[in-house]
């Protein structure tokens, strides 16, 4: 097993660690509010002190929306899944540019090091255009992370909107950026990345 290899599979364990604990934490939490235990036992305080700041910010963002607060800890759960599964694709995608550059200078191939350059920094902004487009479901526009997706892909998708109208009330733009992305990431790999 290569050292890269060996970094992402502990970053990797690090992340299913996370995520089965909030899960848990969760069914633990509904558990205890669907069994209708004392609010103020031991076990309940315990579970709400270590839970409250996960559900907290769901459970503001679902009660403007207009949605039922008490299935927080359910959207707490999958956005732990989301977030996880963007953290894992991050890392592989950093960690994968990094292995073919090293490749690439290693064999003395300049192209080949170009191609994967430029193919991790597709990978990198499709990633973050599709973060955007999740993010901004549930998240307010006060929102740093939303801020800093907004500010790092409006470059590319302004253009586009331009271009492409809405579809209604639909803004199919960030969709056809990301085919395009994915079709320039297969014509990299099929042309420089040997």
């Amino acid at each position: 097993m290569s050292f890269f290899a060996a970094i992402y599979l502990f970053i990797w364990y690090g992340v299913v660690a996370v995520i089965i604990t909030v899960i848990v934490l969760m069914l633990l939490r509904l558990a205890l509010n669907y069994a209708d235990v004392n609010p103020f036992s031991k076990p309940a305080l315990l579970v709400r002190r270590f839970s409250d700041p996960l559900v907290d910010p769901v459970r503001r963002g679902l009660a403007r929306t207009g949605l039922d607060p008490k299935i927080a800890p359910v959207g707490t759960i999958l956005i732990a899944i989301l977030l996880g599964y963007f953290a894992l694709q991050l890392v592989g995608t950093f960690l994968g540019t990094i292995v073919g550059v090293i490749d690439s200078l290693e064999r003395g191939a300049i192209v080949s090091l170009i191609g994967h350059l430029l193919y991790g920094l597709l990978a990198l902004l499709s990633l973050l255009i599709f973060m955007r487009i999740v993010f901004s479901w549930g998240a307010s526009s006060e929102n740093r992370v939303l801020r800093f997706l907004i500010k790092v892909t409006e470059p590319v998708l302004a253009p586009a909107r331009r271009i492409i109208p809405p579809l209604g009330m639909f803004d199919i733009s960030p969709i056809v950026v990301l085919l395009l992305i994915q079709l320039f990431q297969t014509a990299i790999a099929g042309t420089l990345i040997r």
